[in-house]
């Protein structure tokens, strides 16, 4: 019997906010354990919470840019639960009416298009942070409280996907739009983008869900895969071998590749949701929905839709160049300065990425502003530097943060295009070569190259090489 997969994800976003949820206490990442905390979030008693407008405000953009109908009333709920990083003993999240739904989001893989339905975009706070055996206490596990209320979203996506490839581009969709928004910094090893994956198997032609298993907190697109993938045929040999899926949680790991029994999976009821009686029911005026509508900056796909239209680069330059809100700005400011979009879009794809990976920066951290490249693409164009110097000078800026010019300079790196000059190389270079000349004159047309190298030699890699060509066809067959 053949199956397929059916795949729906749950992602958790922390929200850039500078305070939590429901207290002012900073949402600071990697701060001493326990410094940023106060009653409210510690669950005291007597302690009563209050909104951050601002975390509400990130989590009506995230539902304008997937097409979510913002509803006008939502109400917070306790789920309740106890866990050691959860001092209330609670969590306040939302539940029967969330801030928004009824979304959807445009994936693109291998196999063309596809739509995936989002169920629902609800808030809720974070826990804390249980850290296990680490450091001289090894034998010992602690509980950090500092993420205790920062402000979540939680993205739920209907069982549309049917294959991990699926998933991840999904994923890394949706990282993307929250990192253009501004509302998420999309750091996946933090915990700040983190994924819950629901996976069952059906027959194919079959209506009905399978049992599904939830694969908890997975932190890379690479494991969402592979997690995926194992959890399919898992539960095909179950199968297949006469037994039952049961539903329950599994943890990914990633060391040995496999997923593994958590705990049976909870539903609904086993967290005995309530409404939260310290918050009024949260109210959204459609005119602050409006204003938020109209200040969302360009989205991803269609920034590199645009890209393509406007510049005429291939696709997958576009795909790169708009991999980050910064990198695409970067790009077009040099293109506004040189008017030369498909060398603008190499330069920025090769030597810039390069050097900014290979020294662990991102494009806002780059020591070389668009001005300074612009500069240097000038001197290539007036025949001042060959590419070969360009990308020397390039590196030099790069280390040093001096322009173009200072470093020709100062290192002397300029290309010869003075016909005389040249002249004048290729000259010395014939007369000290009299037996490849006529050898040349004979009939051996590959010499040619054996005398453009031994010119350039002699003009130490810096004769313009068209000019080089020119002359020296002329005096060799002169």
């Amino acid at each position: 019997m053949q199956y397929e997969a059916v795949i729906g994800l749950e992602v958790h976003a922390q929200l850039l906010t500078g305070s939590k949820l429901f207290c002012a206490c900073s949402t600071r990442f990697g701060a001493e354990p326990n410094t940023q905390v106060c009653p409210v979030c510690l669950g005291m008693p007597g302690t009563l919470p209050v909104l951050n407008a601002k975390a509400v405000d990130y989590a009506i953009m995230t539902a304008l840019a997937v097409d979510c109908v913002v509803n006008p009333i939502s109400v917070f709920a306790r789920k309740n639960y106890f866990y050691p990083d959860l001092p209330k003993g609670y969590q306040i999240s939302q539940y029967n009416e969330p801030l928004s739904s009824r979304g959807r989001l445009d994936i693109t893989t291998e196999s063309g298009q596809k739509t995936i339905g989002i169920t629902r975009i609800h808030m809720e706070e974070d826990a804390g942070k249980l850290i296990h055996g680490e450091g001289a206490d090894e034998n010992y596990s602690f509980v950090d409280l500092n993420r205790a209320g920062v402000p979540l979203i939680e993205i739920v996506s209907e069982p549309d996907m049917r294959v991990a490839d699926e998933a991840v581009a999904y994923l890394k969709a949706l990282r993307d739009i929250l990192v253009y928004l501004g509302v998420c910094d999309g750091n996946m090893e933090e915990g700040s983008f983190r994924c819950d994956a629901n996976v069952s198997i059906r027959p194919i032609g079959q209506a009905a869900l399978g049992t599904k298993a939830e694969l908890k907190n997975i932190n890379s697109f690479k494991f969402v895969k592979d997690a995926i993938t194992y959890e399919i045929q898992r539960q095909i040999d179950v199968v297949e071998e006469g037994g039952k899926v049961i539903q329950e949680t599994r943890l990914f790991d990633s060391t040995r590749g496999v997923t593994v029994s958590m705990r049976s999976k909870e539903e609904a009821h086993d967290y005995r949701y309530f409404p939260e009686p310290d918050l009024a029911p949260l109210v959204v005026n459609e005119a602050d929905v409006e204003r938020l509508r109209e200040n969302l900056p360009e989205l991803p796909e269609a920034k590199r839709s645009r890209f393509g239209d406007a510049y005429g680069i291939p696709a997958y330059d576009a795909g790169v160049l708009t991999s980050t809100r910064a990198l695409a700005d970067y790009y077009e400011e040099l293109v506004r300065l040189t008017d030369e979009p498909k060398l603008s879009s190499n330069w920025i794809m090769g030597e810039v990425l390069r050097l900014l990976n290979g020294n662990g920066l991102t494009i806002t951290g780059s020591p070389v502003k668009p001005s300074a490249i612009a500069e240097l693409l000038a001197m290539i164009k007036d025949g001042r530097l060959s590419n070969n110097m360009a990308k020397e000078v390039f590196e030099e800026m790069f280390k040093t943060g001096k322009t173009a010019e200072d470093v020709v300079k100062s290192k002397g790196v300029a290309q010869i295009s003075d016909e005389g000059a040249i002249t004048g190389i290729i000259e010395a270079v014939i007369k000290a070569n009299p037996e490849n000349l006529e050898r040349y004159r004979g009939g051996k047309d590959k010499l040619f190259g054996f005398f453009v190298g031994e010119v350039m030699k002699a003009a130490k890699g810096q004769a313009n090489p068209a000019t080089v060509n020119k002359l020296l066809k002329e005096k060799l067959n002169g």
